[in-house]
């Protein structure tokens, strides 16, 4: 009995690595602390109601970024591992197998777990308010799509210390990932984490479409509405054309491993090459729809700090929407070397170049906003400055691996790799953390501490640059991406060290990042106006952090910004437009059925990655039971009294 138990346990938990002990350890003790802290504090009770049952698009927001920033980290150390690794030759810090893994991990969460999440968070926590709803369209929506991207995202993660983790990239190409090469079960967490997260990925931007174009405050017309919001829906639209590619390509790949079938193998007529068109099909538009909603990001920081209107609105509009389209035209510039042939590789090359005009037009947009503008730099600004110097060399860069014939000397090397992470995070998650920062007060009603704030900044910026400006160099000099080591005599070992210090130098700022949030809750400085920044749109009309049901009244929109306007008519003097009187406000119920649906989807997915059908067909019986109980259902609204608005306003509006 005893050995089958530890025959049993030995090929089911990760063994023979002390970093994955380490790891094992930590997990058991963040549990322990999370449990013992809830109990002793009695609030498992509020816990469910407030958090795990909540459709109030505002806390899932805080949500989709808590769990974010913990991918961040989760996705950071994974690069120190790799950056620590290649600092010096002939290094066996890791071995083959475990980088493999890790660079794996590392590109999966941080694009799909990391920087997918925290665009959603931002999302949920201003759209609505942008736009003067009081909700999204589809509030329940909205939470299943939160907790199938959470549970889809720990059957992910917990495949480094269960199972073994994937290692066949980040794309997994096959026949790499085909049964025949990865027998292991890392592959299918690989398959279901993902499929189980990027349902609810669809489901998110199918709802935002919907909340933008049907639950604008009257008044808002398209061309008045924000351009945050222009660049949500931007996204939102390529996520549905995109996301559905991915789905499909990760059902063939699993009908593959899991029946036997030949969709991506050469036995029987199947062809990788299809899993590549396929995956790049999505691949590529992804990209874009995490950038387009930084671009929006900027352009609402940009205006606000420079005190004046957004330069080019229109253009920027056709801009955004341009590179959606466009993004859907790219895709094989990624294997311009797999033999596609002159003919294609000329299409493809001019279509990637083709790209990079409305991508300039916005950089143009955001100096001619500021020019003669009454600029001034806090952090949400600095931020901003930092992308536009990052995410040029980054296009520029793109442009140059755009070109057919140069691309066949960059391809898979170390200068592909320095261009993907300045247009990710110099684009990407430069532009979201101006995002965190510049709605920070709005959301939780207090300003982060500005002085470790820049701190953090340059600590980013200048381990940015010293990280992945030798890696273009050593790309050049012949480095090729994937490699585990190298020896002595390759030249590569100080560009590599340098870059494995600036690497740990954004460690260290992210450490900053957390002190900072730490240091401002303990020291909190209030938000006491509601618009901290002299904002331009709705968001900062009401009070910070916004009431639960938003707006006590809709508002009338006359113009593209029109908290700005209507300040502007307070300064003139102008009496105020009478306003009518409250009305209850229809909300949203909450419900656990969310939550509980994807957790049977977890069950599912964790069933079929281990072929354990006696946990899979009871987790698809659940999700089914979920959807039948929900469909039968029909408590699921109320009303907000106008004494218990008036009451929540006084107390807002007494803070104000």
């Amino acid at each position: 009995m005893w050995d089958s138990i530890k025959e049993f346990a030995s090929g089911f938990f990760v063994t023979g690595d002390p970093l994955i002990y380490g790891a094992d350890v930590a997990i058991v003790m963040t549990l322990i602390a999370v449990v013992s802290v809830l109990t002793y504090f009695k609030r498992w009770t509020w816990l469910w109601r407030e958090w795990l049952t909540t459709v109030d698009h505002k806390r899932i927001g805080i949500m989709y970024v808590i769990a974010s920033l913990l991918m961040l980290f989760r996705g950071g150390v994974d690069a120190l591992l790799m950056r620590t690794q290649l600092a010096v030759p002939n290094n066996d810090f890791l071995t083959p197998e475990h980088y493999n893994a890790i660079f794996t991990t590392h590109g999966v969460i941080m694009i799909l777990f990391m920087a997918m999440p925290l665009m959603f968070g931002l999302f949920n926590l201003v759209v609505p308010l942008q736009i003067g709803a009081r909700d999204v369209a589809f509030p329940f929506l909205n939470s299943l799509s939160f907790w199938l991207f959470f549970w889809g995202a720990m059957l992910f993660n917990m495949s480094f210390v269960i199972g073994g983790s994937p290692d066949a990239g980040w794309l997994s190409y096959p026949p790499l990932s085909e049964m025949s090469h990865s027998p292991g079960v890392g592959q299918d967490f690989y398959i279901w984490g993902i499929q189980i997260s990027g349902i609810g990925s669809l489901m998110t931007g199918i709802n935002f479409i919907v909340t933008i174009l049907k639950m604008r405050a009257p008044g808002m017309k398209l061309f008045k509405m924000p351009m945050f919001s222009w660049s949500v829906l931007s996204s939102c639209l390529t996520i549905i054309m995109a996301f559905p590619i991915l789905t499909v390509t990760l059902a063939l790949l699993f009908i593959d491993r899991y029946f036997g079938a030949h969709f991506f193998t050469l036995d029987g007529g199947g062809n990788p090459m299809m899993y590549i068109n396929l995956i790049w099909m999505w691949g590529h538009p992804e990209v874009y729809i995490v950038i387009l909603p930084g671009f929006g990001i900027v352009s609402e920081v940009v205006a606000t700090f420079s005190r004046k209107r957004l330069f080019g609105y229109k253009s920027m509009v056709f801009a955004l929407m341009c590179i959606a389209v466009f993004s859907f035209f790219t895709w094989a510039h990624h294997f311009f070397t797999m033999g596609s042939g002159a003919d294609v590789n000329i299409f493809f090359a001019i279509s990637t170049m083709i790209i990079a005009i409305p991508t300039g037009v916005k950089v143009f947009n955001w100096i001619f906003t500021m020019y003669r503008g009454r600029v001034s730099f806090p952090t949400p600004m600095l931020w901003v400055m930092g992308l536009i110097l990052c995410f040029v060399v980054g296009g520029m860069t793109g442009v140059m691996l755009s070109v057919a014939p140069a691309d066949f000397q960059f391809h898979n090397s170390y200068f592909l790799i320095a261009h993907f992470h300045q247009v990710l995070i110099g684009g990407v998650v430069f532009s979201y953390f101006a995002g965190l920062y510049y709605w920070w007060p709005k959301v939780f009603g207090f300003k982060l501490n500005e002085k470790i704030g820049k701190w953090a900044f340059w600590l980013w910026n200048i381990g940015f640059y010293v990280c992945f400006m030798p890696q273009y160099a050593v790309g050049l000099m012949g480095m090729t991406r994937r490699v585990s080591t190298y020896g002595w005599d390759t030249g590569w070992w100080g560009m590599n060290l340098v870059s494995t210090i600036g690497g740990f130098i954004m460690g260290i700022a992210f450490l900053f990042q957390v002190w900072q949030i730490l240091h401002s809750i303990k020291f909190m400085e209030r938000d006491t106006t509601g618009d901290p920044w002299g904002g331009r749109t709705l968001e900062w009309s009401i009070p910070s952090p916004a009431p639960h049901y938003n707006f006590a009244l809709t508002p009338i929109v006359d113009g593209r910004d029109p908290w700005w306007e209507e300040k502007l008519r307070r300064e003139r003097g102008e009496a105020p437009k009478a306003q009518p009187p409250l009305e209850p406000i229809h909300m949203p119920k909450n419900s656990g059925i969310p939550f509980i649906m994807s957790f049977c989807w977890f069950l599912a997915g964790f069933g079929l990655v281990f072929n354990w059908l006696w946990i899979a067909i009871p987790g698809f019986i659940g999700v089914a039971a979920c959807m039948l109980a929900h469909s039968f259902n029909y408590n699921t609204d109320y009303y907000i009294p106008v004494d218990e608005i008036e009451r929540t306003e006084a107390a807002a509006r007494g803070a104000v």
